[in-house]
C-alpha cells in the first residue's frame, strides 16, 4: 500500500463495463468494475471524472498511467490517443467495487454516444478520478453552497445525473428548487430530494434547446429575487471578454459589469465558493449558450450576487470537443 504522502488526487483506474441499463429513451447507466475501484473516492455531489473511450470499432480504451497521464495522452500521435470525455459520478460502491455513470445518448453521433448505442459488459476503459488514498481536497466538485439559504438548481439533461447525484446527498433540512430540461417526457428519472425541495422535469419535445428551461428560471428567478434598483449607466452592464472570477468574491452583481462569454471560443465556467451566507445560491450546468443566456439574466437583470451561483457550459450544441 503506497504512503498517504505519495498519493495524488487523482489516478487512471483501468475499468471494465459490469452492466448497462437504460433508464429512458436518453440516458443509459453504465456500471463499470475495476480491481482498484474500492479505491475511487466517493465524494458525492457533482464530483467530475474523465472516461476514455475507445477508438474506432475496439471495445477497448487506455490511458497512460501515473501524474504524468495527461501530458503523455497529449505526445500520442492523433490515431493514436483515446477520445476522453468528463462526465458526472452517479454513484460509488466502493465495497462492491463499482461506479456508475449516466450517459446522455445524444443524436450527434459523438465518439460518446457511438460507444454506449454499442457497449457490452466486458468492454474495458479507463477512468480518470479521484483516489481514496488522498487525505486532501481532490477536486472536481462544484457545488459549494453557503450554510444557509435556499438552493436553486437548473440543467438540461447532461446537468441531470449532477443534479440528481446532488439532490440524494443534501441534508434533510435543504429547500429549494431543482429543474431539469429533458428531451421527453419519459426522462423525468426517479431521485430522492429532501422534503423541502422541489424537482421538476420539463420535457422539451420539440421545442428548442432551453426554450423550457430559461422561463421556468426566469419565473422562480422573479420569485425569490427582488426587482433590482437600477443603478445609473451601469446596471445591467454587459462587457465583452474573457470570463474571469474578477469581482465575483466582491460580490458583483447589479451594478458592476457582467463579463460576456464568447461560447463559441471561450468556456464558460464561473464557480466561486461562497464565503458568507446568502438567501439564495445558484447551480447551473448545461449547454453553454443557455447557461449564458441563464447567466445574464440572473447576474445583469435580477442582481444576484456573482459571489453566490455557479454557471457551467458544459457543451456547445452543433460542436463536439476533447
Amino acid at each position: 500500500m503506497p504512503s498517504t504522502l505519495s498519493v495524488a488526487p487523482w489516478r487512471v483506474f483501468t475499468v471494465e463495463v459490469r452492466a448497462l441499463r437504460r433508464l429512458s429513451p436518453s440516458f443509459l447507466r453504465v456500471t463499470f468494475t475495476g480491481p482498484d475501484l474500492d479505491r475511487f473516492a466517493d465524494n458525492g455531489y457533482d464530483q467530475r471524472i474523465k472516461l476514455a473511450l475507445p477508438l474506432g470499432g475496439s471495445a477497448v480504451a487506455e490511458l497512460p498511467d501515473g501524474p504524468d497521464w495527461y501530458q503523455r495522452w497529449r505526445a500520442l500521435p492523433e490515431d493514436s490517443r483515446n477520445p476522453i470525455r468528463t462526465y458526472t459520478v452517479r454513484a460509488v460502491r466502493p465495497y462492491a467495487q463499482e461506479v456508475d455513470v449516466d450517459l446522455v445518448l445524444h443524436g450527434d453521433g459523438g465518439p460518446a454516444t457511438r460507444w454506449a448505442r454499442r457497449a457490452r459488459p466486458g468492454d474495458r476503459l479507463a477512468i480518470v478520478g479521484p483516489d481514496a488514498g488522498y487525505h486532501g481536497v481532490h477536486g472536481g466538485v462544484e457545488f459549494q453552497p453557503p450554510p444557509a439559504g435556499t438552493l436553486l438548481l437548473a440543467g438540461d439533461e447532461t446537468a441531470a445525473p449532477a443534479i440528481c447525484a446532488i439532490l440524494e446527498r443534501l441534508p434533510a433540512d435543504a429547500h429549494g428548487q431543482a429543474m431539469i430540461e429533458v428531451p421527453d417526457p419519459a426522462d423525468a428519472l426517479p431521485v430522492a430530494a429532501p422534503p423541502g425541495v422541489t424537482v421538476t422535469w420539463l420535457p422539451r419535445a420539440d421545442g428548442a434547446h432551453g426554450s423550457r428551461l430559461g422561463p421556468a428560471v426566469a419565473a422562480v428567478a422573479a420569485e425569490l429575487l427582488p426587482t433590482p434598483e437600477p443603478v445609473p449607466a451601469l446596471a445591467g452592464a454587459v462587457v465583452t471578454g474573457p470570463a474571469t472570477l474578477t469581482g465575483a468574491a466582491a460580490g458583483v452583481g447589479v451594478g458592476g459589469a457582467l463579463v460576456e462569454v464568447d461560447v463559441d471560443r471561450d468556456i464558460l465556467w464561473e464557480v466561486p465558493t461562497p464565503a458568507d451566507p446568502a438567501p439564495l445560491y445558484a447551480w447551473l450546468a448545461g449547454e453553454a449558450s443557455m447557461i449564458r443566456n441563464l447567466r445574464r439574466h440572473l447576474v445583469a437583470e435580477r442582481g444576484l450576487d456573482r459571489g453566490a451561483v455557479a454557471f457551467m457550459g458544459y457543451w456547445r450544441l452543433g460542436r463536439t470537443a476533447d
